[in-house]
């Protein structure tokens, strides 16, 4: 089991067949080229000197590309914590964008992950303040704000008034704002004159049948708990591989989850293009298609 980290043997050399089974399905970090790029710039904002005219980041790719595993391995990195004067700081509060820009859920979102009550008769400029004071009290230094294309859900002015918020509340706060989605993220932010200044734009493509994704395919490989090697990167399972998961990284990982646990159940410890081709999984294209069909 050469193939494997030695963590992973050391669990395959002891686990059942249920633990290896529950272990597949389990989701598994990779620090690829450009997630670790990302990460790096998200950590420098985090000791980024508070300014009038704090950085930011725009953080751009397909659905289900690895956005929002790079903003939750950010966040898990850096959780809240007790310091000595017995204070709770949170230096990273990452919220979703309402489905429309609506600064009363936005504000609402914000608070919910903060554990803070409201009331649905408080007045926006109150709330406002109080997301503000909250802020300011837990320390935070980096306010991620995930799916920010659903701006683009509302009306041209209803757009204007909800990045004018967000700008409002990383100037009064001196904080960093980063904000992720789709293509259309790119439309949204560059409404805002701005703000589109001041966002530094970092983009997940989609993954090719290049040397980047041989790498990502053994890393996957290392962290299966199957016990025969399964040469991921052998040129037609690397090209069944992308091939199916339309070079999405979140595919790639479901294909691979999928066809792991089948080499398991059928004992024969790892994944061939037998597997690839019967494993119950249908393309994001064909999703679409019986979708619209």
């Amino acid at each position: 089991m050469k193939h494997l980290t030695d963590k992973t043997k050391k669990f395959v050399e002891s686990a059942t067949i249920e633990d290896r089974i529950h272990s597949c399905r389990n989701s598994k970090w990779i620090g690829y080229t450009q997630a670790s790029k990302i990460m790096n710039k998200l950590e420098e904002l985090l000791i980024y000197p508070k300014t009038v005219r704090m950085p930011n980041l725009l953080i751009v790719g397909d659905s289900n590309n690895g956005k929002t595993a790079i903003l939750d391995k950010f966040k898990q990195k850096n959780l809240s914590y007790v310091d000595e004067d017995v204070r709770v700081i949170s230096p990273v509060v990452l919220v979703q964008a309402p489905p429309e820009p609506d600064e009363r859920r936005f504000y609402n979102a914000i608070l919910e992950v903060l554990y803070a009550p409201y009331r649905t008769s408080e007045k926006l400029d109150s709330r406002y303040l109080r997301v503000k004071k909250l802020l300011l009290n837990l320390k935070t230094k980096v306010l991620i704000i995930d799916e920010i294309h659903h701006v683009l859900a509302g009306s041209p002015s209803k757009q204007r008034k909800f990045l004018n918020v967000i700008k409002h509340l990383s100037n009064d706060l001196q904080i960093s704002l980063v904000c992720s989605g789709t293509k259309l993220a790119f439309n949204a932010i560059q409404s805002d004159q701005q703000l589109a200044n001041r966002f530094d734009p970092r983009v997940l493509p989609r993954w090719n049948n290049d040397i980047e994704l041989k790498r990502l395919l053994v890393s996957f490989e290392a962290l299966l708990p199957l016990k025969e090697e399964s040469l991921l990167i052998e040129p037609s399972m690397s090209n069944k591989i992308l091939s199916l998961s339309e070079g999405l990284i979140g595919e790639i990982a479901k294909i691979l989850e999928l066809s792991s646990i089948e080499a398991i159940k059928s004992g024969k410890e790892k994944i061939t293009k037998e597997i690839l081709n019967n494993i119950d999984y249908i393309s994001p294209e064909d999703r679409k298609k019986k979708f619209i069909s």
